[in-house]
């Protein structure tokens, strides 16, 4: 392929992306930034957990894009009686066949909204560990694959409300980026109270991205250029996350690599294909919030952690 045919096909990908930007905008609008936010962690494989307020559209975002992309849907609304079988399947007894057959659960599909996920306990929560860091679900001593790719857009609400378990730190770990989406601005707000975004027209949606360009979109930003330079940058924010004059827990090394991944496509979606500093400092918080620990505010610390360490020129 010549290098016009592919510099033609790789604008063709992100016209679509745009599109797809664009599309998820007139759903939840004034949202751009965490847009953009989820559709990373969808094109770099991982997870997002969406933490806010009831009514702030998370539910929504998440319906918005399982809509906007030709693929299939599940949702599990996640209650104090939610059990793991009500996730993952489970087998039951054919009196005709004289054998079990097995039910999947609505965790068997593309893009799955595990809604308001604090609020089951952290038995029924266990349930997503083994699909969402090995893509797999073991029943009855039998491993089951689950559909390829496999995306999680887990909703919760702040953990003072009543009747909600914090996640533990092993599931948080398996969530590649944390956001809120916060009080929409007065332009917004504005378009809501009119009818013009919102719930309202997640019918009127289209699907203008396909699986396999999500994966074509992934294969092209594992290629982006990382410079030794700013390689070193990256490694001089890890170690010093982990010396702990800020943090008790610094970066792990996956949680890095994650940092890495989303860097990198940031820049393929900007249209670059290298790696700066500010692709970093932009996934920064949203990519490692929610996996250290720190004796006050995560952000505050992390953002300590940032301006310590100086910018490559």
């Amino acid at each position: 392929m010549s290098a016009t045919i592919k510099e033609d096909v790789r604008e063709d990908m992100r016209g679509k992306i745009k599109a797809l930007e664009v599309q998820l905008s007139h759903v939840v609008a004034g949202k751009q930034q965490a847009i953009r936010q989820v559709l990373i962690a969808m094109f770099c494989g991982g997870h997002v957990l969406i933490e806010d307020l009831p009514g702030m559209g998370k539910t929504t975002l998440a319906q918005a894009l399982a809509a906007s992309m030709d693929t299939d849907f599940g949702r599990i609304q996640f209650t104090a009686d939610l059990l793991p079988a009500d996730i993952i399947g489970v087998d039951i007894f054919n009196p005709a066949e004289r054998c079990f057959e097995f039910h999947p659960g609505p965790i068997f599909h593309h893009i799955v909204l595990a809604d308001e996920i604090n609020r089951a306990t952290p038995k029924a929560q266990s349930a997503l560990l083994e699909a969402m860091a090995e893509g797999q679900v073991s029943i009855e001593r039998e491993t089951r694959k689950l559909p390829t790719p496999f995306f999680v857009i887990a909703t919760q609400n702040p953990t003072e409300h009543l009747g909600t378990f914090p996640l533990p730190e092993s599931q948080l770990d398996r969530f590649f980026m944390r956001l809120s989406l916060g009080y929409p601005d007065q332009q917004s707000e504005r378009q809501l109270l009119k009818g013009e975004v919102g719930r309202e027209q997640l019918q009127g949606l289209k699907p203008v991205v396909t699986l396999q360009l999500l994966e074509k979109v992934r294969s092209q930003a594992q290629q982006i250029h990382v410079s030794d330079i700013l390689m070193d940058y990256l490694l001089q924010l890890l170690e010093l996350s982990r010396n702990g004059e800020w943090l008790k827990q610094g970066v792990s090394p996956r949680a890095g690599k994650d940092l890495l991944q989303a860097a990198k496509t940031l820049a393929w979606m900007d249209d670059r294909d290298y790696v700066t500093a500010a692709d970093v400092q932009a996934v920064w918080l949203p990519c490692l919030a929610h996996r250290v620990v720190a004796a006050g505010n995560h952000e505050a610390a992390l953002m300590q952690v940032l301006e310590s360490v100086a910018v490559p020129a």
